[in-house]
């Protein structure tokens, strides 16, 4: 089914999961949804199913073929689109490289901080003249996602960690060593390519968001062969495709129930908006 946004009438969804690298289905029967939105097409149609008794829209960031660079990802018509059938919360899990030497291949981080080093993207819906609007974004992460994200990592004894500030680089390129270097300095816990622009939006549309992050490397800065390669990272995600799976599971089954309040619901309260939302 082709629609737009504006009169969508189609499946709906409690739960969205954006699949990030090596993830690119979820759902073993799904309707696809494709959604045409204001700010242009999604990475890749939907596909709306069942996993865990809860209703979930399912997206492939980089779309199924991975034709998306980090830096060329439709976020705004991602987050729309999920938006558009229901979804209120969503979860991100996504590839990392670790800048803490202990936290190794497979080890499962839940960030609740955010440093965004990108540029260039479309990182707002807000960008238009009209009324200006200024979302809180002290807070990047939903706190009762992750909740839910720790205790089902926990459950499945994966010793998952707790926080962590996850810096977020343009991409499509890795980091230079002196970069890496620069990032562990600060403190900061694991690096990606997608998180924050993907957080911010979902804020903007006062959607609750959770990160749920798979290291697949050390960064440059702490190993010391020749560097991350692409290849090396799909290998890692693809090997611990049945963990993620079966913990995404867990953490959609975890959430609360849709009509359940959240300080993330909120996050527009008191705005004017220059559009209404779907």
């Amino acid at each position: 089914m082709t629609v737009t946004s504006t009169t969508y009438d189609g499946p709906r969804a409690e739960v969205g999961i954006i699949g990030g690298s090596g993830l690119y289905s979820l759902l073993d029967s799904a309707e696809t949804v494709e959604l045409d939105t204001p700010w242009g097409l999604p990475s890749d149609p939907l596909s709306v199913g069942e996993l865990a008794g809860r209703t979930v829209a399912f997206l492939p960031r980089h779309g199924r073929d991975h034709r998306f660079p980090p830096h060329r990802v439709n976020y705004r018509a991602n987050l729309w689109a999920l938006r558009t059938v229901g979804v209120r919360q969503v979860v991100g899990p996504c590839a990392v490289g670790s800048l803490k030497a202990d936290n190794g291949a497979g080890t499962i981080v839940v960030p609740d901080q955010i440093v965004d080093r990108t540029w260039g993207r479309a990182h707002t819906y807000y960008a238009e003249p009209g009324p200006v609007v200024h979302v809180a974004f002290a807070d990047p992460y939903c706190p009762q996602g992750r909740r839910a994200a720790l205790d089902a990592a926990a459950a499945r004894h994966l010793d998952p960690v707790d926080g962590g500030t996850l810096v977020v680089i343009n991409g499509p390129r890795f980091s230079s060593r002196a970069e890496s270097l620069w990032h562990q300095s600060q403190g900061w816990a694991v690096v990606g390519m997608t998180g924050s622009t993907e957080a911010a939006l979902a804020r903007e549309l006062a959607l609750c968001y959770t990160g749920l992050a798979l290291v697949t490397d050390l960064d440059a800065g702490l190993e010391h062969g020749e560097g991350v390669t692409h290849e090396e990272v799909l290998r890692v995600f693809a090997a611990n495709m049945d963990k993620v799976r079966a913990l995404l599971a867990d953490v959609v089954a975890a959430l609360p129930p849709p009509d359940a309040d959240c300080s993330c619901r909120h996050a527009l309260d008191g705005l004017t908006l220059p559009f209404e939302l779907p």
